[in-house]
């Protein structure tokens, strides 16, 4: 068995021209995603998760952003040093992704088959035909109710939850080795949701497809990723398998989003009253004026003097990366 990642991310840096300077959005983010795995991208708005997957796909609007260094190695090949036709052979073929809102990303002028058909006959050299036949076998895999109708329809015509399974049968068509997966489940409610992320631990089993999660939500890395990546201002500030960094966080940020998430016990039985909620105090810093030293450490209720200079990411237990001093005492 292979036990290279299927994909390594190394000092991948992307910024972006503003009227007031350059804002690095990904600085120096590094990770790995093995073979037929689920690792969970996390942190909040506007930390970099998305422009980090948007790097991965090569699809930066130029300008005004631009991937300035770094590595993106997809099964050995640098896809950062791959000519743009080169790319595009490589885009829904070998890694495809799905966005946080199917509705901007769908076509509202052309069925959803067609859709998900110009794929298969761009990547697979398919005929319309086979294309077709191909779409539908997607859309019923997809659980889309009607299948032999459905496939048919345009964008407006679904539900969200509907649309966002035609954007995961686009992502699929070609069987991809990875799927980056932004924020899936944003706009659907919590059913859908559950069965969204079923649909695709069904589709990654049967594919060995590895994913990419993109997330702000902890509930779903709990149930779904085998390894967690966090982010925060830009930078990747702990790595470590799901289970470890629930049970013993090494980086104050980690502990402060998962001291945030709600508790049976936040609401005592019979109180009919609920605790208030833990928050992260502060603001996220200014990515065009970004502090010396921890980024964090503004909001950090572990700040040392140390912290005025900024840590590696350093390994602080066996398959664990965090960015902090004071890693050992989180």
């Amino acid at each position: 068995m292979d036990d290279t990642p299927l994909l390594r991310v190394r000092d991948l840096v992307t910024s972006f021209a503003t009227d007031t300077g350059v804002v690095r959005a990904v600085d120096e983010v590094s990770f790995d995603v093995p073979r037929s795995t689920t690792v969970a991208l996390v942190g909040e708005s506007g930390c970099g998760k998305s422009v980090t997957a948007l790097s991965i796909m090569r699809l930066v609007a130029s300008p005004p952003g631009r991937i300035e260094s770094g590595a993106v190695e997809l099964d050995g090949r640098d896809l950062l040093r791959l000519s743009e036709r080169d790319m595009r052979g490589v885009r829904g073929n070998f890694v495809s992704m799905i966005f946080q809102e199917p509705m901007t990303s769908l076509n509202p002028v052309y069925t959803v088959g067609w859709q998900i058909s110009e794929a298969i006959v761009l990547h697979e050299r398919s005929s319309r035909r086979q294309a077709r036949d191909r779409a539908l076998e997607l859309v019923r895999l997809v659980g889309i109710p009607e299948p032999e109708t459905n496939v048919d329809a345009y964008p407006h015509q679904l539900s969200g939850g509907q649309r966002q399974r035609i954007m995961i049968a686009m992502a699929l068509a070609c069987e991809p080795k990875l799927l980056l997966a932004d924020e899936p489940t944003t706009a659907l409610d919590v059913t859908i949701q559950a069965q969204i992320l079923e649909l695709l631990r069904e589709l990654q089993q049967r594919l060995a497809m590895s994913i990419l999660l993109i997330t702000h939500d902890l509930g779903l890395v709990a149930e779904n990723a085998q390894a967690v990546v966090v982010m925060y201002a830009g930078r990747v500030v702990e790595t470590a398998p799901v289970g470890e960094i629930f049970a013993r966080p090494m980086h104050p940020y980690t502990r402060g989003l998962l001291d945030s998430i709600p508790r049976p016990e936040d609401t005592p039985a019979g109180s009919g009253r609920r605790r208030r909620l833990r928050t992260i105090e502060g603001m996220v810093p200014d990515m065009r004026r970004l502090p010396p030293g921890c980024r964090f450490a503004d909001r950090c209720p572990m700040r040392i003097e140390a912290c005025e200079s900024e840590p590696p990411l350093a390994a602080v237990a066996p398959g664990r990366f965090a960015r902090c001093w004071r890693a050992a005492e989180v």
